[in-house]
Parts: structure tokens; C-alpha cells; sequence
């Protein structure tokens, strides 16, 4: 499978602000520098617990970290969909519906006003509950319908993070890989880098060695020096 990035508009689903950086960032690097649109919706943010020496992190220095990143990755666009404590780590609270609706047609960036060419998003099968919902609201957007009803994206990806390893159910291997050059991956450590609040020194899920030892192991799977992986949900040839 060949894809022209130049050619695709692509929106990422981020529960917090950092998932889309872990998940997918080299491919966010490659496929902005083809020329590809980049859209990222997160759902959100509020005060977290944190290693600094005050021990958190508040929604407001978080904001000031995605204007960095975005900068950094030259998104065209993002947005907040529910900031707020009351959401952040909770989203498994919300309805479904709720959520699906804000994902498929009420943001200013969601499935229909944006009408992506690509979709990522989280894995279901997250320890973390935040990204399960998110996981379970993406797939129910994107449910199979009449195109003429509904946006279709052509390509629906699951990104995986390192963390998500953590897991008791068995999950298969990722069934694409996107080879990254070397500067999509540096592009990927600075843009976690540029997360300040939620980078980790090694041994951690979101240490610079996890980042890049996971980009090897995936690329020596596809048989080249660098990857990430994804799981395919929808692929239209």
C-alpha cells in the first residue's frame, strides 16, 4: 500500500494533549511535510498530577504546551472539545452519544465539518479509560453508512502508544506499518519534548529511548530502519 500523503486531510482523535504526539507524531511529520492537511481534535484537558516540583500541572500550561506543538508540527488546525476537570480522566462518564455527537458533527472540527481523507485515533484496548472512550466514540462516528449521508474517510487508523502494551487481553500485532525517515522521528522527540509537564526520563512509556525504540522494533517488522504502527479499522482502495 502506497499512500500520497501530499494528498490526504487528515484528523487525529487525542483523548489529552500528548496522545497524538505518542501515537502518530513521525506520521504527522511525514505526512505534513508531503504538504497534507493536519487537523487535531482533543477532547481534554484540566489540572494533572505531574513529577514537576509542584507536583502538577495546570489546563492552562498545558494549552501553552499544544500552541508550541502545533507550531512545531504545523497543524492546520486544533481544538478542545471539553477542558475542564470535570472531564479530564472522566470521559468514561460521559454518554457515548454524547461524546459521538461532539466527534461526528458538533465540533468545529469533527468528522463532518472537516470530512477528513484519514482518521486516527486511539486503541480500544487501553488501560486508560479516557482513551477507550474516545476509542468506542470514534468507532460509533464512523459507522458504516450511505456515503451520500455520511462522510466515509478512506483510511481509519488506530495509533498505539507504548503504554498501551499494558494490557490482560491479547491484542494482534499492528497491521500497517508508516516507515518514518529519521527527521520524522526526531520531529516526534522534540514535539514530546515540547510537552514539558508529561515527558519522563528513562525507564518510562514517554521517554525519549521508548519513542525511539519503539519506532526500530516497528520499522524492522516492515523490513525497513524506522516505523509506527497502526491497526487498520477501514481501508478504501
Amino acid at each position: 500500500m502506497t499512500t500520497d500523503w501530499a494528498q490526504e486531510r487528515i484528523l487525529v482523535f487525542a483523548p489529552h494533549p500528548d496522545d497524538e504526539t505518542l501515537g502518530c507524531g513521525g506520521l504527522l511529520s511525514k505526512a505534513k511535510r508531503a504538504g497534507a492537511e493536519v487537523l487535531v481534535q482533543f477532547i481534554t484537558v484540566g489540572d494533572t498530577a505531574d513529577e514537576s516540583a509542584k507536583g502538577y500541572s495546570t489546563a492552562e500550561e498545558r494549552y501553552a504546551e499544544i500552541k508550541k506543538v502545533s507550531d512545531h508540527f504545523r497543524w492546520d488546525d486544533w481544538n478542545m472539545a471539553l477542558p475542564g476537570d470535570h472531564f479530564h480522566l472522566r470521559l468514561d462518564t460521559v454518554a457515548q452519544v454524547d461524546l459521538t455527537q461532539i466527534i461526528e458533527r458538533e465540533s468545529p472540527i469533527s468528522i463532518a465539518r472537516a470530512q477528513p481523507t484519514v482518521v486516527l485515533a486511539p486503541h480500544g484496548s487501553s488501560y486508560n479509560q479516557d482513551h477507550r472512550a474516545v476509542a468506542r466514540a470514534v468507532h460509533t462516528a464512523l459507522r458504516p453508512s450511505n456515503t451520500a449521508v455520511r462522510h466515509h474517510p478512506r483510511l481509519v487508523l488506530s495509533y498505539e502508544e507504548a503504554a498501551d502494551q499494558w494490557r490482560t487481553d491479547p491484542v494482534a500485532s499492528p497491521s500497517l506499518i508508516v516507515e518514518l525517515e529519521e527527521d520524522d522521528l526526531d520531529a516526534k522527540v522534540e514535539g514530546m519534548g515540547l510537552y514539558g509537564s508529561q515527558a519522563h526520563e528513562h525507564p518510562h512509556t514517554r521517554s525519549e529511548p521508548t519513542l525511539r525504540s519503539l519506532a526500530v522494533l516497528r520499522g524492522m517488522q516492515a523490513g525497513v530502519a524506522l516505523g509506527e504502527g497502526f491497526h487498520v479499522a477501514r481501508c478504501l482502495a
